[in-house]
This record gives C-alpha cells, structure tokens and sequence, in this order.
C-alpha cells in the first residue's frame, strides 16, 4: 500500500503545482516575486556597493552611470543597493507582520466562531473596538505611544489587522461549525482543540491565505507609509518608504529617486496579490478539478470540421451523433462520455439508464452546452436538433447566443433537484414568469397570469397563492412541478429530464411521472428521461438506451429490452430490481466501473462480467443488431456488427 500510495502523492503535487501555473496571471505573479524575492534574499552575497556610503561629490548621479547604475540621491549612495537592501527589509517587516496578525486573529475568528454566546461577544466587541479606529491613525498612535522603530512599526500594523483576519476567519467558520461532519466529530469524542484544528481550519484555510496575501501587500505599504512619515525605519537603515521621504524633496529636480521605489512598492503589491489569489484556488477542496476561472457560458468545443446537414423527417427533433465529451484536469483526461449516438421523435420517451458515473448527465448536459468549462470539453460528435422554423441545426457548433435563444424556450432542462434549480431569493411566479418575459417578449402583467395558469396546468394546488411562495416554502414534489411548468412554459419541442424524482417521496413521484407523461403527449414533445430507476423507465419511456463507462452498451424498446435484454450489464441492473412475483435473491454487481482516465482496451465491463472471455479484452467492442431497433455492444449477443451513427 505505501509503495502505491508514494507516487499517488507525488501526482497530486504535480496536479496543484499545474493547477497554479495554469492561471497566466498567478505566474505573471511568481515572476514579479521571483525576481524582486529573489534579489532581496540574494542581497547579502551580491556585489553591491554599501547601501549606508556617502560620497557628496557623487550625488545625484543620473541613470547608467559608471559604478551606479541607477544613480545615486542626494547623498550619494547607490540607488541600487540601496533598492535591493530596501526590498528586503520591507518584505521581511511586512511578512513577519503579517503571519503575526494571521496568527492572532485567525485564532480569535475561530475561537469566538467555535464557542458562540459570551466567548463570541467579548471577543468580537473587542475586535470591534479596534474597527472603530482608522487603522492608519491607530497605527499611528501605536507608533507615537512606543516611539519610531522598525519593530514598533511592525507590531503597529500588525495589530491593526489582527481584526480583518478575526472577521473573515469568525464568518466562514460560522457557516462551518454546523455542518454534519463537525457534528459527527463531536459525537466522536474529538476534543475542542482537535475539532477547530483537523475539521474547520483545513476549510477556512483558503480565506485565511487571500487575506494574507492582500494583508501583506497592504503591510508592506503601511510599513513604507509610517517610514516615509519618519516613524519607521531610522536612519542609516534603508526600507523602501524611507526612500520615498528621501526622494519626496527630489521629485523635479531626480524623479528617479523617489520613483524607483515606488515602482517596487507597486510591482511587489500585485505580485503579492495575484500569487495569493492563485494559491486560495489551489488551496480551495471545491477548486480542485482545475476550475481557475468561472465557467464559461457554453461547453468548450474542439471539433473536427462540421458534417453535412442530415435529411431528417419533421417527427424528427433530436439526432445525436458520435458525441465525446471529455473533462480535461490538470495532465488527465477524463473520457465522460464517448461515442454515443441516439434519437428522438416528438411525442416519444427515450429513457436513459445506468449506475451513477456512466455518463448519463453529462451526455443530457452536452446537448445545451451546460457542462462547465473548465474542465469540460466537446471533442466530437454533432448534435442535430430540428427546429420548427429553421430546419436541422447542429447545437454542437452552434454560436453562443443562439444556444442561449434555444436554452428554455425550443429545448428546456428540468434539473434532479428544484432547491438548488430555483433562485432562493425569487418567487416562484416570477421565475415562471421571467421566462415568459425573456423568450417570448410578453409584458410582465400578462406573464405573470400565464405562470398562474402554468402552475395550475401542472396541478399544483392553490396556483396564485403558491404564485407569490418562495421555493423553500414548498414542498420537494412542488418545486418539482414549478420546475415543469418553467420547461413546458414555451411549448419547447424537446424536454430533457435529469432525474427529476430522485428525491421524492413514492406517491409524489408517480404523480410527477403521470404528469411528465401527460404533458408531452398533449404538447407534442420529445422527452430525454434519466433516470437510475428501472422501474420508472418501464412506465414512462418507449425505448431505453443503457449506458456505462460513458457509451452506450443497449438500446431497444421498453417492451423488448425488459423481455430480451442482451448486454450482461442491462441483465445485472434488471436483477437488481425487486420483483414482488418471485423471490430471488437481489445481488449488486460485483466490482465498480472503470476509471474513465483510465479505460481497458476491449468491453469495459469485462472485469465484472461472467461472461467475458479473453476476446472481450481485445480491440474495440461494436453495437450489434439483435433486432431491427434493438442493439448491444457485446460480442456474444447475436447478430452483427453495426455502424454507430445509426
């Protein structure tokens, strides 16, 4: 296990190291640092002149010249040195400063954050106390009250940021400390101490790291601003604020004097920042999958040149062709979903079916361009979609805005769970209503009496009332029909359904199921249904695709496909579904699916399969006619070898 483990570690190291570099401006960030850092912690061994030598036949000297290259102030001490010697005093107050305040206020955040009541109210009173002063000018007072000094300056801006620090770290573990998992470490035994250490601050780490990084770059300033006032460092002592008092009476007369520093003072503050705010996205569990920036508005594309446009019939609304969808992390590629080719006809159920991981969302999802990228990639396939007034038209290489045109109004999308779906903050009318507004350029009056009538069509009880209801006043199988109501809102032509009874109670899931059925036979529309349950694929959908390790391995009719399924996987899912007619035993599959970075050559399903022999392990598996609409990937089902387009 520990010689499997080791390189496991050191793949993760490389990943965040790559996630880090991955951001042009974090690595904009690690060169200004490098470069500035690097000199600073070089200084000693570099062959400088003496920063504290005088020589007044020397001053002033312009740029370049000899001995001096960029010059000398009014002393005549060399610019250079003194910029390099500077740099490091200032980052060493300014670092030491700010671990200092990191340190002590992170400590009160989490400790007033953990405790509550009194704990928090002494605490945090206290911090408000020191908020209640300008910082500068406590600063400054700290200073005057101890005397000018770089230590005196370093403990006066550290202590007033010690409450930005307890602030940020107090609120985000606020929100920690209740969760499930700290409660089960309670009830675990963990001491206080072990809690706030191994379960909040592993979470709050990631805010305490940004706030550092935007502290340091602003304590580096505060350390120069009370040396160039004379209250920090002292002379013959050189830090970068000192120069700038040094060069503030030179500014016509040797610009350079004063602007030499500056410019470092500035170089260093958005080095600091943009590297601090790189590491927070490294740092950050839920940023991991290589997400430095937000997702884009559509799936990235990568595909080949576009195909030519089908002759599809007008029963017709969805033609899916070849589709690869990869996610892209870090130097892995994650083959989501490969291959897959499907139909739709107006008015017909497709339900698609599979263990959790086989590609079923993210094949629902490609469709609209609704996988997040990063890390989310089309990389091939097309995706014909026929519209009323237009014609065929490939979602796949459609431009943006027209996906956003088709998104909720010709194709909508009704999500596994409405609470996260539904703006929490919006009534549910108006967020039927808006998509009235924006799709169909209705007035807001007349739209907010068709979301009335749209959520009575979806029989929700008492519509007006729950019309002016906030979603988490609603109960699970409510939220559910306003969510269909929203999707059937502009009569699309196809709905796409993400397994949107998971979490509903029995009862509520046949009406919703009843529901969805009705609908699309009155509105005339294709339905995309996904779904792990057998059971619900029977009484809804018309055929059935099954999917695993991203492609499809079925698909037949409902009827047939119950009756005769041919894949070993579809018979394994069909054993697991209770049956009240016989009493066999109900086993789970042995074994999980495969990494989809890491595929086996042959049928994917090979290791689990008592079936598979060694040809299973060879070469690329093809779907096979069994029957005119009933197909299987496995070389043991009859028939033979079909082209996957069709």
């Amino acid at each position: 296990m520990t010689a499997t483990a080791m390189p496991e570690r050191r793949a993760r190291s490389g990943s965040a190291w790559s996630r880090l570099v991955a951001n042009p401006l974090t690595v904009i960030g690690l060169f200004l640092l490098a470069v500035l850092g690097g000199l600073a912690l070089a200084a000693p061994i570099l062959p400088l002149a003496n920063p504290d030598a005088t020589s007044l036949s020397e001053r002033l000297t312009p740029l370049f010249s000899p001995g001096a290259w960029l010059g000398t102030d009014h002393l005549g001490r060399d610019l250079l040195s003194r910029l390099i010697w500077g740099t490091r005093v200032s980052i060493a107050v300014g670092l030491a400063a700010t671990l200092a305040a990191a340190l002590i206020g992170s400590t009160i955040g989490l400790v007033a954050a953990f405790y509550g009541r009194w704990v928090d109210a002494v605490l945090m009173r206290t911090i408000d106390t020191l908020m209640a002063f300008p910082y500068l000018l406590l600063a400054l007072a700290i200073v005057a009250a101890l005397g000018p000094g770089l230590l005196n300056a370093l403990m006066a801006i550290a202590v007033v940021n010690i409450p930005f620090f307890a602030r940020a770290v107090r609120g985000q573990a606020l929100a920690i400390k209740n969760q499930d998992y700290v409660a089960a470490a309670r009830l675990s035994g963990f001491s206080d101490a072990r809690i706030i250490l191994t379960e909040i601050l592993p979470n709050v780490l990631p805010v305490v790291i940004v706030t550092m990084s935007s502290t340091l770059s602003w304590m580096i300033l505060e350390t120069a601003g009370l040396s160039f006032l004379g209250l920090g460092a002292q002379p013959p002592t050189a830090d970068l604020g000192s120069m700038l008092g040094d060069g503030r009476d030179l500014i016509h007369r040797a610009p350079m004097v004063a602007l030499l520093p500056g410019l470092v003072i500035l170089l260093l503050a958005i080095g600091i920042n943009l590297v601090g705010d790189g590491v927070r996205d490294v740092l950050d569990p839920r940023l991991k999958s290589g997400a430095l920036t937000r997702p884009a508005a559509a799936t990235k594309r990568r595909l080949p040149p576009a195909p030519g446009t089908p002759e599809m019939d007008e029963r017709l609304v969805l033609s899916v062709r070849n589709l690869s969808t990869f996610f892209e992390v870090g130097g892995r590629t994650l083959k989501a979903v490969h291959d897959v080719s499907f139909e739709v006809r107006r008015g017909e159920a497709l339900g698609v079916v599979g263990e959790s991981g086989s590609g079923k969302s993210v094949t629902a999802l490609s469709l609209l361009g609704l996988v997040a990228s990063p890390p989310g990639v089309i990389t091939d396939g097309a995706i014909w979609f026929n519209d009323r007034q237009r014609g065929p038209m490939d979602l796949a290489r459609l431009p943006v805005k027209e996906l956003q045109q088709l998104r909720g109004s010709r194709i909508a999308y009704i999500f596994q769970d409405p609470l996260t779906a539904l703006h929490p903050v919006l009534k549910v009318g108006f967020q039927v209503a808006e998509t009235l507004v924006v799709h169909q350029g209705m007035g807001w009056a007349d739209a907010r009496r068709e979301a009335v009538r749209l959520l009575d069509m979806v029989k929700l009880p008492t519509p007006a009332e729950k019309a002016h209801a906030y979603p988490h006043e609603l109960s699970g199988g409510q939220r559910q029909r306003v969510m269909i109501a929203m999707a059937l809102a502009n009569r699309p032509d196809l709905i796409v359904a993400d397994e949107p009874t998971t979490a509903l109670d029995v009862t509520t899931q046949r009406r919703v199921l009843e529901l969805l059925d009705e609908l699309r036979r009155e509105h005339d529309a294709a339905l995309l249904f996904i779904s792990h349950d057998f059971g619900v694929i029977a009484d809804l959908c018309d055929r059935v695709q099954v999917m695993y390790a991203g492609e499809v391995v079925e698909r037949a009719p409902s009827a047939e496909l119950f009756r005769n399924p041919s894949h070993p996987y579809t018979r394994r899912l069909l054993d697991c579904v209770p049956s009240l007619t016989d009493d066999r035993k109900i086993e789970a599959i042995p074994g999980l699916p495969p990494a989809v970075d890491r595929l086996p050559p042959g049928c994917p399903f090979a290791d689990r399969c008592e079936e598979a022999e060694a040809a299973c392990r060879e070469g690329t598996i093809a779907l096979r006619q069994v029957s005119d609409r009933h197909a299987a990937r496995c070389i043991h089902a009859p028939g033979a070898a079909l082209a996957e387009a069709s």
